[in-house]
């Protein structure tokens, strides 16, 4: 909970008090001072409640005040209603419109927001708050039309009438939740905190039970909380030292928050030890996260940096024993506040910014440390966030799931527990390997290497099918192979959107040791040269070249029975020429390739695929002569058409091997 960084002192009264009593000005504004804004909202809004209209400029004042303390109470809805009462009374200060402008952003009233970043903008357009905070409008806008697959629940089991945030997972099978909660517990119910409203937070953790299914929280009863404020706890690598902020109104702490560790001894949590970060006692130190490694604390502190709050981290040398601090630089810190690290593993951490620009208040950021020592931020989007804030994120391990914490759909700005998952998305490519007749080759083997590091190898099933599971936006390459038959490959480039997806590809390979009919190769009548329509089927040829680099091959012409043996074998020949001359003019070289005019002297043979087509020709039939003309004469022209063919025959495998 974000207010939990603010100054916390001792007094704690219930606003009945001054139902009855006159309230001051002097009173409100020391109030505010101290951090207690709750409280001091309340007195402005009396005061300008009984302020007459004739006194505009004190309405103005305290309008603008209240504004403030009800921006730190996370009461967007009433900050911009005092606000827009300043604003109408003509408030000097321009820094109004930039906290009209803020609190409209916090509300999701972003075109309100743009206007009135856009007029202080123009009074001061270097102030990195307004063009941090415009720019986050235009992608908010962004974001909400294209929201992340994450599907995000409120945790009613986890969650109380009261504020609940920070969760942090735990435990070997990430089966226990602690988090931290205002929920009544050993304070008197009618106690609350002169800064939020609420109650003081306490500790708590939840378990799942046998089935996998979180049971109701309970208080941690151990000397660990206390009366004071404690919450967003990290844990040590082993579980049993757990860090954790502490914020005391003790009269005798003169700094507002600071991390306390707290060790197990069976079941139970110490009494909590303060650790000593800083070497001041007024800086504010807070939000502990312990690297996975468990050796490195991160943490929060307005020690100095670039404004704000800044996430820092140092070394952990022994259970009280720590390195100096590091800050973690601009890519991360901004002029604004983060908060809440999470250390995801040596290059990932998540925080919560509202420097960064958002959809308004706090939203969660990722941030990734590429080869160079540079953090590349990102912001995780809708719906993980929204115009509230949202922080405190945790996952479970390396999967895609957890919780976090959010005052969304809050009109009092409580905080609550959100669980979040990522679907996963599942992509096949899957098909079926046949040799040119369709007949499924067991034999065979799929192969394929991707850009994401995948070089994987599938072997055909009894009727010729494989399945691969690929990723998403990734380019692969795929070669199908089985023995006696020629190579196939295919390029494969997988869709980006987050979506199942089945990819359908089948390969049809083609025999090493028979000819091989290319279709739709064309020529001009009664010539050689090759017609434009060829293209496609000459193309596919020199892919099987290039997909098998070590074959050499014979291109064989073939005619029909029309006209004389030596007519037909000179123009088979150079047929047969034209097709290996457009294969060299595409790079493939001449030594790969041999011409050869059959003319009609090897009439094709009826293969199971043809048989299948015409009723009148049977596997293994061969259309000479004698059998084309005891045909019909439609069927002679079909006939015809099967002998006047190009196709090629593997001659050599082993070119350039050696």
């Amino acid at each position: 909970m974000r207010l939990m960084f603010q100054t916390i002192v001792a007094a704690v009264f219930a606003m009945m008090v001054y139902s009855c009593k006159p309230v001051k000005l002097s009173v409100a504004e020391e109030k505010q001072r101290i951090g207690e804004y709750y409280e001091a909202a309340e007195m402005y809004r009396k005061l300008y409640s009984k302020t007459k209209p004739k006194d505009r400029d004190l309405r103005a004042y305290i309008a603008y005040r209240m504004g403030l303390c009800n921006r730190k109470i996370n009461n967007p809805a009433r900050a911009v209603s005092a606000y827009i009462s300043a604003y109408k009374s003509n408030y000097p200060d321009s820094l109004l419109l930039l906290h009209l402008a803020e609190t409209y952003h916090r509300s999701g009233r972003y075109d309100e927001a743009v206007k009135y970043y856009d007029r202080y903008l123009a009074l001061a357009p270097d102030d990195v708050r307004a063009v941090k905070g415009r720019q986050g409008c235009d992608l908010a806008v962004e974001l909400r039309e294209h929201p992340t697959p994450y599907q995000v629940r409120r945790q009613d089991i986890m969650n109380s009438p009261y504020g609940d945030f920070s969760p942090m997972l735990t435990g070997e099978k990430y089966d226990k939740l602690y988090f931290s909660s205002s929920r009544a517990k050993k304070v008197p119910k009618d106690s609350v905190s002169a800064i939020t409203g609420q109650l003081t937070n306490n500790l708590w953790f939840a378990e799942k039970d046998e089935n996998n299914v979180w049971k109701k929280p309970l208080l941690i009863e151990d000397a660990l909380n206390t009366a004071f404020d404690e919450g967003t706890p990290s844990f040590s690598v082993d579980g049993n030292t757990m860090y954790y902020t502490y914020c005391s109104s003790d009269q005798y702490s003169s700094r507002p928050s600071e991390i306390y560790c707290s060790t197990r001894s069976g079941a139970a949590w110490s009494a909590g030890k303060r650790i000593s970060l800083i070497a001041d006692s007024v800086t504010n130190i807070a939000h502990p996260a312990v690297s996975p490694d468990g050796k490195y604390l991160y943490f929060v502190s307005d020690v100095g940096g670039f404004g704000g709050k800044d996430i820092y981290r140092t070394r952990i040398k022994g259970s009280d024993d720590f390195g100096g601090i590091e800050n973690l630089g601009e890519s991360i810190n901004t002029a604004g506040d983060e908060m809440f690290p999470y250390v995801r593993d040596s290059v990932t951490i998540y925080f919560s910014s509202d420097g960064h620009p958002g959809l308004g208040g706090l939203d969660i950021f990722k941030a990734s440390l590429d080869s160079l020592g540079v953090w590349h931020v990102e912001n995780m989007g809708m719906p993980l966030n929204s115009s509230s804030d949202d922080f405190g994120i945790t996952f479970e391990g390396k999967r895609e799931k957890g919780f976090f914490s959010s005052n969304r759909n809050d009109v009092r700005g409580y905080d609550h527990i959100y669980s979040f998952e990522r679907p996963v998305v599942t992509i096949f490519i899957e098909g079926y390997i046949s040799d040119a007749d369709e007949t499924p080759l067991d034999s065979a083997v799929v192969r394929i290497v991707g850009r994401d590091g995948l070089n994987e190898k599938a072997l055909a099933k009894i009727d010729g099918s494989y399945k691969i599971e690929l990723e998403r936006d990734i380019s692969y390459v795929m070669m199908a192979s089985a023995p006696g038959f020629l190579n196939q490959n295919i390029e494969l480039k997988t869709d980006p959107d987050e979506r199942n997806e089945t990819y359908y590809v089948d390969f049809y390979l083609l025999p090493l040791m028979k000819p091989n009919v290319v279709d739709n190769i064309f020529y001009e009548y009664d010539k050689a040269d090759l017609l434009p329509e060829s293209k496609t089927a000459l193309d596919e040829l020199i892919k099987i070249l290039n997909d098998n680099p070590n074959i050499t091959i014979e291109l064989g012409a073939h005619t029909d029975r029309v006209g004389s043996d030596r007519y037909n074998e000179n123009l088979a020949q150079r047929r047969a020429q034209s097709v290996v001359d457009y294969l060299i003019s595409a790079g493939i070289p001449a030594d790969r390739l041999t011409a050869k005019g059959y003319g009609k002297s090897v009439p094709q043979t009826v293969n199971k695929k043809i048989a299948e087509e015409y009723d009148f020709m049977h596997e293994g039939d061969v259309l000479t002569e004698e059998f084309v003309l005891a045909l019909t004469p439609e069927q002679q022209s079909i006939a015809n058409g099967y002998n006047r063919r190009t196709e090629f025959i593997v001659t050599g495998t082993k070119y350039r091997l050696f």
